[in-house]
């Protein structure tokens, strides 16, 4: 089929019901994550008064990613990835209504005698159920839409995300602010996961005709194999990794909020919803102007960015300098994430894309979870301001270096123009058996 993604109209992808009904879910999900988010950030901050619990918190939600992943991704390729949603979604209710039952037990407040370990071990299980949840969640949207609106649907699906960090931090911290307690955004958050999980109960599918396979080291490894084929993907994944593992300046915004800036919870939420505006606003100009010269280019620039502007808000002590800043950082971040979303799901079997998602969310979840660990054991060491601008200079030498090392970043032009990993494993095994024979 002939590839015209970017010739598609600005809402092409709108014209398919599935899209309609699983967008309004991701939607939903997002947003329900990102309010509970904050009030556990603020939650937990407020108990122990230590950053570094807040780094604990990232890292306890990554473990299982991390430990899961390979046979997540491979569940992702076995059973209908439909079903996994659903699961995964009324587990996510199940979650935050844990967290409900923690605060009334337990409170907000904060208490010497106190350790917040159910806490973390609520954080864990919603960790266990990302892991299963991602890889299926992003093998998924390419089965919704035709290729010819593909990066059409990855760019308004990118943009639904984006709002929903907008949407989801402000509608946590303005509840949170207002009535002192996590209690109604709990409520909130697992109201929108079971709407959410009637979305995409809508969804009209084709039958299920997967041939299953049995479980081996070989075919658990395959979503490993096919990106460490592809330079240019392992470079454009890791390249996220390490930029946004040093750059996560938003694991400290309840240190900012807090002891900084000092805008208490409210604030909080207007901060971390600045990074999801310039995040959608980008979105939707991506997908009314898609990148069709110099991506890669276009791509690290905006890395660079993403660390200078990481940077100056660090050394910010004023709100209204420090919003713009975090706006720019969502905004130079989003065109990073459309570029390598498009590349890999475009260039991706669907007999192979949960695994290989399921790699790729090891990576952004490294980037985030583990980000926020490093931010908050650095701001335990040397404070907060200084992690943040570290975090930052480290995010600019590492596109340097990526530049230097991964140069078919630089030369990447048009998204998807590039080689399949397929084409290319393939072409490996049959030298092996050339040379074998």
């Amino acid at each position: 089929m002939q590839d015209n993604s970017a010739e598609s109209p600005p809402r092409a992808a709108f014209g398919y019901p599935n899209f309609r009904f699983y967008l309004s879910a991701r939607l939903l999900t997002t947003a329900a994550s990102e309010m509970q988010s904050v009030a556990v950030g603020w939650q937990l901050y407020a108990i122990t008064h230590r950053p570094l619990d807040l780094g604990l918190a990232g890292l306890a939600q990554f473990l299982p990613g991390i430990c899961l992943f390979l046979f997540a991704g491979h569940i992702a390729d076995q059973v209908q990835r439909q079903r996994i949603l659903q699961t995964c979604v009324t587990a996510f209710a199940l979650c935050s209504g844990l967290l409900l039952l923690f605060t009334f037990q337990h409170g907000t407040l904060s208490n010497a005698t106190y350790r917040p370990y159910p806490l973390y071990a609520i954080l864990i299980l919603n960790g266990i159920i990302r892991a299963f949840n991602a890889p299926a969640n992003s093998a998924f949207l390419p089965s919704l839409v035709p290729r010819a609106v593909f990066l059409n649907a990855v760019a308004w699906n990118s943009s639904a995300f984006q709002t929903a960090t907008i949407v989801g931090p402000m509608i946590g911290g303005l509840l949170y602010g207002f009535t002192g307690s996590p209690v109604y955004v709990y409520i909130c958050a697992a109201s929108c996961y079971l709407t959410a999980l009637l979305l995409i109960s809508r969804l009209k599918l084709a039958p299920w005709e997967r041939p299953k396979t049995g479980i081996s080291i070989g075919v658990v490894l395959d979503g490993l194999k096919y990106i460490g084929a592809n330079k240019l993907v392992l470079g454009a994944i890791s390249l996220d990794l390490f930029a946004v593992l040093l750059g996560g300046a938003v694991a400290l915004l309840p240190v900012y909020a807090h002891g900084i800036l000092n805008v208490g919870a409210t604030g909080l939420g207007l901060m971390r919803s600045a990074p999801g505006v310039g995040a959608v606003l980008t979105s939707i100009l991506l997908a009314h102007y898609p990148l069709r010269r110099k991506a890669g280019v276009t791509m690290l620039w905006c890395v660079f960015a993403f660390g200078l502007f990481t940077v100056a808000f660090g050394l910010s002590r004023s709100l209204l300098l420090s919003l713009p800043m975090l706006f720019l950082i969502g905004a130079s971040d989003t065109v990073s994430v459309v570029v390598r979303s498009t590349m890999i799901q475009m260039s991706t079997p669907d007999e192979v894309r949960g695994r290989v998602s399921a790699v790729t969310m090891v990576f952004v979840g490294a980037s985030n979870e583990v980000g926020q660990f490093e931010s908050g054991l650095t701001a335990q060491w040397f404070g907060p301001v200084p992690a943040v601008v570290l975090g930052g200079v480290g995010t600019m030498l590492i596109v340097g270096a990526w530049a230097w090392l991964f140069p078919a970043l630089r030369r990447m032009d048009l998204i998807g123009a590039q080689p399949s990993p397929a084409s290319v494993i393939k072409g490996q095994k049959e030298a092996a058996i050339k040379e074998a024979g």
